[in-house]
């Protein structure tokens, strides 16, 4: 595999033909939105196959389509701005100046999909395949909210962005990828529009003001910076998943326990299980929980913007590798399922009393992102589906997992950054392998 040779950049700005509501100037930034602040962006790529005969790299045409759909997204086209107050905090909105997005074409002649297929890892050339790296959230008022890359392969091509990720979450962001292909195909308008309005809750001062600083302090921690740590994909098929499912709420006895969270557990025991965690010692699983159908009203259903809080489980290791897969999964479904209206509330307003940053990397602790739900298979932008998702590593300082669906309809993707060592013992790991099959 060779670098990656940058062809052309070009500044990308929404186009004025399509729905822009020009109401929408400026738009402040929530808690959920502000707990990003200190973290990178947001990075996905969709690897697709050249057919043959075909000329589906039209990046002209990519261009084009990505400008119509900005119209719809003008937030993405635009930048943060950081104001300070005369009491040492600082508020931040999002100035919709449609200062536009940079697209990036670059080139990787004699890297194939195989390359980025077959290896037991992903290959460190991935992450040249995005724009933004290195960038942290705050610095999106000199720097782009949405910044992509079109890499063509020699025998495929890979689309990646990258999003803000105080701009928009998980669901945001899947949400545009979707629409951009669908304009993409041919389209003149989309079949969902995003709602730009931002929650604000009775009570909660608008902007919100928080201390701001530009470097978080860090526990030490065992785990690789993130430019260096290996990645490793781990596929489950549906049928495995449902195999997995059964036998957790048969241990449990209850009937509650679902596919995903039966699967997360497996994965945290065995994460566990390579780190050689000691009994005692206090071990944490973290993850996003979506709030758009928990509030009382519900947001809707394509709010555009952050709308999850962080759930948390903690015991001890040797709870954990002592109990049943059943126990384990259902104490994650108890954390899903107390996240109340009641509870998000108290959770957002408690954050804008007292402001705080993620940012600090803490041993024992798994973090999960992305969700098997969104809609990845159907970004077919004119060539047929993709062949698989990968994401970018910049952000990552702490030991993290992402969730995709498989490429298969019920399956699932687990993208697993940690170190060499750890991911080497899961693929030695009976208890793990045997309802996985190691991409």
């Amino acid at each position: 595999m060779e670098a990656v040779q940058l062809m052309s950049t070009t500044t990308i700005k929404a186009s004025s033909n399509n729905y822009n509501d020009n109401s929408v100037q400026k738009i402040d930034l929530t808690p959920w939105d502000l707990q990003f602040f200190h973290i990178g962006s947001i990075q996905r790529g969709l690897l697709f196959r050249k057919e043959k005969n075909t000329e589906y790299c039209q990046i002209e045409h990519l261009q084009h389509s990505l400008s119509s759909t900005l119209a719809f997204f003008p937030l993405l086209a635009g930048r943060l701005a950081i104001l300070e107050h005369h009491d040492n905090t600082v508020s931040s909105h999002i100035v919709c100046d449609n200062k536009g997005v940079p697209f990036v074409h670059a080139a990787a002649h004699n890297t194939t999909v195989a390359d980025i297929l077959q290896p037991k890892y992903v290959p460190p050339i991935l992450r040249s395949f995005f724009a933004l790296n290195g960038v942290k959230n705050y610095e999106a008022t000199s720097q782009p909210v949405l910044a992509v890359q079109v890499t063509e392969l020699f025998d495929g091509i890979f689309i990646a962005l990258s999003i803000n990720h105080v701009v928009a979450d998980g669901k945001s962001f899947w949400l545009f990828v979707n629409s951009w292909a669908e304009i993409s195909r041919g389209s003149l308008k989309i079949s969902k529009f995003p709602s730009l309005k931002r929650c604000f809750l009775d009570g909660v001062d608008r902007p919100i003001r928080f201390l701001f600083t530009k470097e978080l302090e860090k526990e030490p921690s065992k785990n690789l910076q993130p430019q260096t740590r290996p990645v490793r994909v781990f596929h489950f098929t549906k049928e495995k998943i449902a195999d997995l499912k059964s036998k957790a709420n048969a241990e449990a006895n209850t009937d509650k326990i679902s596919s995903l969270q039966a699967l997360l557990a497996n994965l945290w025991r065995s994460v566990i299980r390579c780190q050689h965690v000691e009994p005692h010692e206090e071990i944490q699983f973290t993850m996003p929980v979506g709030v758009r159908p928990r509030v009382v009203p519900p947001l809707p259903e394509d709010y555009f913007g952050n709308a999850a809080l962080i759930g948390r489980v903690t015991m001890k290791a040797g709870e954990l590798l002592q109990g049943e897969l059943g126990k384990i999964a259902l104490e994650i479904n108890k954390m899903i399922s107390s996240q109340s209206d009641e509870k998000v509330k108290n959770h957002y307003e408690s954050w804008a009393r007292t402001p705080r940053q993620r940012g600090v990397a803490y041993s024992n602790t798994l973090n999960v992102g992305s969700s098997p739900r969104f809609n990845i298979y159907g970004n077919d932008f004119g060539w047929g589906k993709p062949m698989a998702v990968r994401s970018g590593g910049d952000f990552m300082s702490y030991s993290i997992v992402f969730l995709f669906a498989g490429f298969e309809e019920g399956s699932i993707d687990i993208e697993v950054f940690l170190p060499y060592e750890i991911l080497e013992a899961m693929g030695n790991d009976p208890e793990f392998m045997h309802i996985c099959h190691s991409e």
